[in-house]
């Protein structure tokens, strides 16, 4: 079984919308800190959405975004509202803008940014519910 790169390019209301990205790699295990879960099925990799805490858009469990074959890339797009507390008191919020990409197999060096994705799971909502 081969590893699975993962591409995490976060940007965050809290850091000032400066991006982050890091490169994950290792094992479809580290896919799960960026809230997928990836099964092996023969040459495929199926990509699955973890819950996730958001409070916004509302957790509707573990979702199937795509299954790559070999060779392939797939990008995931989300974007969230987070409570800074659980308390009706402080009724402030955080939002994340995230774009992950996933390659099954070797990836070229700029294959997740230049290279059109052969899946693309675009989820971002309207952070207000309209």
């Amino acid at each position: 079984m081969g590893d699975v790169a993962v591409h995490e390019v976060l940007y965050d209301d809290a850091a000032g919308y400066v991006g982050h990205d890091e490169v994950l790699s290792g094992g479809i295990e580290r896919a799960r800190e960026v809230g997928l879960w990836l099964t092996i099925e023969g040459s495929t990799t199926a990509v699955d959405r973890l819950p996730g805490g958001a409070a916004y858009p509302r957790d509707r469990g573990t979702a199937r975004l795509f299954t790559l074959s070999p060779g392939q890339v797939g990008r995931y797009r989300a974007n969230f509202r987070f409570t800074v507390t659980r308390c009706a008191c402080n009724p402030s919020w955080f939002y994340e803008d995230w774009v992950v990409h996933v390659g099954n197999g070797p990836v070229e060096p700029d294959g997740f940014i230049h290279r059109k994705p052969d899946h693309d799971a675009d989820n971002r909502v309207h952070l207000y519910g309209g």
